[in-house]
């Protein structure tokens, strides 16, 4: 800015630019309003890009703002007050500029005093054409440039705690004589979002609420050696804080590379699950446990993708197992994405194992079978069809939705412990696992078995006369 003529009045720099040239940014970010909104959808649970849309922008943009923030709002969502203006007054204000009118007459139609847009149109004008024009895109960018507060992470301005936090997080294994213990060689860190089925690198691995309250334990009378979890958790996730090395994130149990919203993990889309078979929606006589027929189920799995289907009636608690052999050309070459899964328990092999078991049973007893939301039972619609058997699908994360069938999965462990390879039993071992099960007496039956239980309820549906719920 050239030197201010004598006698100029204390604005004339400000009426000429205001502030130096500025490097240009591409094209302007979004308002702050078009990213509050995109980080509160994301809160709410919707994926990535059904939020970017919902903003108006293309969803390689909106992805690229989730990963470069780690998956955390790198603003705050809270509105801001009515003493800044917003980007529609500021739409408003080029376009009775753009009109001629005054400073005090746009003043008036806006609600705003004079003042604030006579500052407004000096400081946030566009002024690469060579004279001052205002632009509300433009005047939106630049004022949120001159907003911006940058403050130095804690982590990043303190040696000390920066090197406690590290050793806590990513420090070396060591034997009880203090020689270090390298673990498995691991790949370089890609950036990508959790990596499965590798070995990780071997450390430390406190997880950021051990660190932030040990130091209450080591450091109890030095307050600068104070730091919280989230900020910990920010250091880690955000790109920009400098303090902390994306990869460490690889320490963490997780070993996430980016925040996975709360609402979004409570509540993953599943294509399979509509809203009419959801647990909600399943009859009300099927939660008293009064009236059988009303089956829960799940999967046990074993090594080498082995599984072993379990169904358990709520009444009785009887219990059937399903029997799930491997598909033929197992183990012969590498699975293939997107391909058939040959373990046994894809959603077609699922289904004729699943309807071979529940159609043994009379039509009366086959009323609902409850199941968690794994893509096993994604072809349910057609299982209902061929058993008569209307499916429903616990909320995520919720096993208390199916007790009885977790309880008996526990029972099961006893024949069938993890980590064990469960194709090598055959249907009629399972057969005899299943009888063993359900001739033990259960207190809430009163001592009786499951088995008595349950030949009860055959015989009564057998009786002439006796009317049904069903």
């Amino acid at each position: 800015m050239p030197e201010a003529p004598a006698g100029a009045r204390r604005q004339w720099a400000a009426d000429r630019a205001m502030r130096p040239p500025m490097r240009s940014p591409g094209r302007p970010e979004p308002s702050r309003a078009v990213q509050r909104h995109f980080w509160r959808r994301i809160a709410s649970g919707v994926t990535t890009a059904e939020a970017a849309v919902a903003v108006g922008v293309s969803w390689p943009v909106g992805t690229r703002w989730f990963r470069h923030a780690g998956g955390m709002p790198p603003i705050s969502l809270d509105e801001p007050t009515g003493r800044y203006l917003s980007f529609a007054e500021r739409e408003e204000i080029a376009l009775l500029r753009a009109q001629d009118f005054g400073v005090r007459e746009i003043a008036r139609r806006i609600g705003r005093d004079a003042g604030t847009i006579s500052r407004e149109l000096r400081r946030n004008a566009a002024t690469r054409g060579g004279k001052p024009v205002y632009r509300a895109l433009v005047a939106q960018w630049k004022a949120q440039q001159a907003a911006k507060r940058p403050k130095t992470a804690k982590l990043a301005g303190d040696d000390r705690l920066r090197e406690y936090v590290q050793e806590r997080l990513a420090g070396s294994v060591r034997r009880p004589d203090g020689m270090i213990v390298t673990g498995p060689e691991t790949p370089g860190w890609k950036g990508l979002n959790k990596p499965h089925r590798q070995d990780r690198r071997w450390a430390t691995a406190w997880s950021p609420e051990q660190i932030s309250h040990r130091l209450h334990v080591d450091f109890p009378d030095d307050d600068s050696m104070r730091i919280s979890h989230e900020a910990i958790y920010q250091a880690l996730f955000i790109e920009g804080r400098g303090a902390l090395k994306r990869e460490l994130v690889m320490c963490l149990r997780t070993g996430r590379a980016l925040r996975v919203p709360r609402a979004r993990s409570q509540n993953k889309p599943k294509g399979h699950v509509t809203a009419d078979v959801i647990l909600s929606e399943r009859p009300a006589e099927a939660g008293d446990r009064a009236v059988p027929g009303h089956w829960e189920g799940d999967l046990i799995i074993g090594t080498g993708r082995s599984a072993i289907g379990t169904l358990v009636e709520r009444s009785s608690r009887s219990t059937l197992l399903v029997h799930l052999p491997r598909l033929e050309g197992w183990g012969e070459s590498p699975p293939v994405k997107n391909g058939p899964s040959l373990g046994g328990y894809g959603a077609i092999a699922m289904n004729a194992a699943l309807t071979t078991s529940m159609t043994q049973l009379p039509e009366q007893l086959r009323k609902t079978l409850t199941w968690d939301r794994g893509k096993e039972l994604s072809g349910h619609a057609q299982f209902a069809l061929d058993t008569g058997t209307k499916v429903f699908f616990a909320d995520p994360h919720s096993p208390w939705q199916r007790p009885t069938n977790e309880n008996t999965n526990g029972l099961l462990r006893q024949y069938f412990p993890k980590g064990t390879d469960l194709s090598r039993w055959s249907s009629t071992d399972l057969e005899a696992v299943a009888m063993a099960i359900n001739n033990r007496p259960r207190k809430v039956l009163g001592w009786r078995t499951p088995a008595e239980v349950f030949e009860e309820q055959l015989r009564s549906l057998q009786q002439p006369g006796v009317a049904t719920t069903g």
